[in-house]
């Protein structure tokens, strides 16, 4: 069933799913790693806003 599915797909059809697939990839990572600096920014800020009520 796959070979007859794989034998149907041209090269260049796989080289653009494989170039999509790396663009969606960076995009994704790129989002991640926006979001992890953004909330250890906040997780800093909640912890001064803290120290500055409590001391």
């Amino acid at each position: 069933m796959f070979r007859k599915l794989i034998g149907r797909v041209k090269p260049e059809t796989v080289i653009e799913y494989g170039l999509i697939a790396a663009l969606i990839a960076v995009a994704g990572l790129t989002a991640f790693s926006a979001m992890e600096d953004n909330a250890g920014d906040r997780s800093s800020n909640v912890a001064a806003a803290g120290s500055r009520t409590t001391g």
